[in-house]
C-alpha cells in the first residue's frame, strides 16, 4: 500500500486509542479497499460496482472476513480483534444480528490499528486473504 494517503498522524498511541476509534478509521480504510478492488474488476457499470462493494463491507460479509483471518493473526492483532469484539458502541445496529455487528467492529477495530500503525505491507496481506472470496 502506498504511504501517501497518510497524512494525519492520530492524537495518541494507536495501542492507547478507544478501539471504536480504530473501527471508525477501519471503517474508511477497508471502504476505500474494497472500492480499488472492484474497480480493479473488468465491469464497471456504477450499479454493479455497488452491488460488488456490498458483498464485502456488510456486517456479515466483515463478520466472515474476521472468521477466515483469525488463523492468520498475531497475537498483538489478536488481542486487538478482542478490544474490538469487546468495545461497547452503544448503538443498535440496524441490518445485523448483535453478534455480526460485534465482529464486524473487531475487524474494523483491527484494520484501522493496522493503518495507523503504518503496517501497510501486513494490511495489504490480510486483506488479500480476504478480497478474492467476499462469499466464503
Amino acid at each position: 500500500m502506498d504511504t501517501n494517503l497518510f497524512l494525519y498522524e492520530p492524537a495518541k498511541n494507536p495501542a492507547q486509542l478507544n478501539p471504536l476509534v480504530l473501527a471508525y478509521m477501519g471503517d474508511a480504510v477497508f471502504e476505500m479497499a474494497v472500492r480499488q478492488y472492484v474497480v480493479s474488476r473488468p465491469n464497471h457499470r456504477p450499479n454493479h460496482l455497488h452491488r460488488e462493494a456490498v458483498k464485502f463491507v456488510s456486517a456479515k460479509a466483515q463478520a466472515r472476513a474476521l472468521q477466515a483471518l483469525m488463523e492468520h493473526l498475531t497475537p498483538e492483532e489478536t488481542d486487538i480483534v478482542k478490544r474490538g469484539r469487546n468495545a461497547k458502541s452503544g448503538t443498535i445496529p440496524k441490518n445485523a444480528d448483535v453478534l455480526d455487528y460485534r465482529h464486524s467492529t473487531a475487524f474494523e477495530c483491527l484494520i484501522g490499528y493496522l493503518y495507523y500503525t503504518k503496517r501497510f505491507d501486513r494490511l495489504g496481506q490480510l486483506l488479500g486473504l480476504i478480497l478474492e472470496e467476499p462469499e466464503g
